[in-house]
């Protein structure tokens, strides 16, 4: 589902909003998790394990950045799209010190957190915690939380924040530790009247933001710097919540989120014809100052959180920050002018303009979702409306629908059963999940896909459900250990996003269609069928002949489970009886992360 805006499929929409635990794992370390029935030891995390023949030609190992302008290019487009979305007409009239907790929203632009804690203070102090618990391990299987490629893009976004912050009349405080830690020790040194933070929904972040409030309610400070006060008394601080994560705000929804509906369609029409989408908040020019500090902190390196450097060599790296995130809505929209197309193109595995590719700054919250529908109708009031335009918001609509499960299910998103407590009987087979993980499985189609997120931190949104269908389906491999290694692995990680397509595509979730189970022999020649993608990834078989890429049988690894449906030995004649029976793969609109 995130529209990749992953290009958004399931929208394992990074910074992952709320995964806390407490921490000790690096890449390169043997993790051994003790589960009530399976012992697994993962060395190496960041792996490719299959043996290939032969070595990728330059041609098939280059590397794209997305966005592709240059810094310069990058700095300008900002620049005028910050100018687009500023005004200077709101009067500040708040009293002494704000704090602005930065969490999954590292962004300046139509941040109604940063803007709140402004209007209510002289000074402002932004602050972002680097949490030891965002890189402690998975909590069933014992992942790396957050692995060194998602990792580096949240430096990256933290490094651009603060850039952007510091153009404004402020900075970015960077500490390490907890936030019920250090927040409290802020309040009292700075005399803080309130603490401003992003609401989540997740039940780790939640039991931190109960953390913070709990340890905030032993603070007392001056209440004659809050705004407003009229006397002098002594008060707690005050934190305060802001919705910020949806297009459309969970206040403006017209039934209560216990009352979400259950069918997506049914949520989407209802809001289309009954919700409005906000305006932008737009900020001033000038957000200081902020309070004396000597000490703004710096960012770690991979290595001081214990993960080891990741490059990217292959495929596509994103640039983190708000800066190349405004680059990429300018160059995919205006630029390349792709936004007409997206529709068409959206379930491309191949290259960075197949689809928007928002998800990782929409996943940080480097990029507002209100934004994009911003400038997708200005696209559509200057150059052209049509389905695709509309496309691109009908999958910021799943993003908000998954958001607001996690609200409606709270917990049972985590939980085998899922939402509706479905009960199947599903493998935790070590030699079968890691075939599945290092692409090693004999089905090109898969391998590709998986090494393209080892690789890259990203997946297309059809790659997505298609390895979800074969790991879930094919082999009856536990979903949660996907999803775990989804955690792991994506740049554009969201708990809500990336639990909710698990469920979903694993059959324990909301799908009115819960035996949805994707052909690779339908999918290969439909979205892949010169093998284009597979030969990219796997440049072994690119000295094989088109047509039999995806099929190479003896001249590829042995295939690792027979599939539930269908064989690719007989892949020519289309698989119609899966087609007749299961098909409608097409109408299947969920977007993992498509942006």
């Amino acid at each position: 589902m995130a529209i990749s805006l992953y290009n958004t499929t399931l929208p394992f929409l990074s910074l992952t909003t709320t995964t806390l635990n407490s921490s000790k794992s690096t890449l390169t370390s043997i993790l051994t998790i003790t589960n009530p029935t399976t012992r697994f030891q993962f060395p190496n995390i960041a792996m490719n394990l299959c043996t290939t023949k032969s070595e990728p030609s330059a041609s098939s190992s280059s590397m794209q950045h997305v966005p592709e302008l240059d810094s310069n290019e990058m700095e300008r487009v900002a620049n005028q799209t910050f100018q687009r979305y500023t005004s200077n007409n709101t009067k500040r009239s708040g009293k002494g010190t704000a704090i602005v907790w930065f969490r999954n929203d590292l962004r300046v632009l139509d941040n109604e957190t940063l803007y709140k804690a402004w209007l209510s203070s002289q000074t402002l102090l932004p602050v972002y915690c680097i949490d030891p618990r965002l890189f402690a391990t998975t909590y069933h299987f014992g992942f790396p939380k957050t692995g060194a490629l998602r990792t580096q893009f949240l430096l990256e976004c933290l490094d651009d924040l603060r850039k952007n912050l510091m153009k404004r009349g402020l900075n970015l405080l960077i500490q390490h530790g907890k936030p019920e830690d250090i927040l409290p020790s802020l309040v009292k040194a700075y005399g803080a009247h309130t603490v401003y933070a992003q609401k989540e929904t997740c039940s780790e972040e939640l039991n931190v933001e109960r953390s913070v409030n709990n340890r905030l309610q032993q603070v007392v400070v001056p209440s004659n710097g809050s705004a407003g006060a009229a006397t002098t008394s002594n008060s707690h601080p005050k934190l305060q919540f802001v919705w910020g994560t949806t297009m459309y705000h969970h206040d403006d929804l017209p039934f209560d989120v216990p009352c979400l509906p259950d069918v997506y369609t049914q949520f989407r029409k209802t809001a289309e014809a009954k919700c409005v989408v906000r305006s932008c908040i737009k900020l001033p020019t000038s957000l200081g100052p902020p309070p004396p500090i000597e000490d703004w902190g710096c960012l770690p390196s991979l290595e001081q959180l214990g993960l080891s450097s990741q490059n990217v060599n292959k495929g596509m790296k994103f640039v983190g920050g708000e800066t190349a995130a405004l680059s990429r809505i300018y160059e995919y929209f205006w630029k390349k002018d792709l936004l007409k197309v997206y529709k068409e193109t959206r379930n491309g595995m191949l290259g960075p303009d197949y689809s928007t590719k928002f998800s990782p700054w929409l996943a940080s919250g480097s990029l507002s979702p209100r934004l994009i529908h911003e400038e997708v109708k200005r696209y559509e009031n200057e150059r052209q409306a049509n389905s695709s335009t509309y496309w691109v918001l009908f999958e910021l609509i799943w993003r908000d629908y998954f958001r607001f499960l996690s609200v409606k299910y709270g917990n049972s998103l985590f939980h085998i059963g899922g939402p509706r407590n479905v009960q199947k009987n599903w493998s935790q087979d070590k030699k079968l999940f890691e075939s599945w993980r290092d692409g090693c499985t004999g089905y090109p189609l898969i391998d590709a896909n998986m090494k393209e997120l080892s690789t890259t931190g990203f997946m297309s949104n059809r790659g997505r459900q298609i390895v979800c269908s074969f790991l879930v389906r094919d082999m009856g491999i536990d979903w949660r250990m996907g999803a775990e290694w989804f955690e792991t692995c994506l740049l554009d990680y969201d708990p809500c996003s990336n639990y909710g397509n698990w469920t979903y595509g694993s059959g324990v979730g909301n799908d009115p269609r819960e035996d949805r189970y994707f052909s690779i022999p339908k999918q290969a020649q439909t979205y892949d069928p010169e093998g284009e993608y597979v030969a990219y990834w796997l440049p072994q078989l690119r000295a094989i002949s088109k047509e039999k890429r995806n099929f190479p049988g003896n001249l590829y690894i042995r295939q690792i489970v027979p599939l539930k449906f269908g064989t690719t030995s007989r892949h020519n004649n289309g698989d119609k009886s899966l087609g007749a029976r299961r098909g409608n793969d097409r109408g299947n609109e969920r977007r993992w992360n498509r942006r």
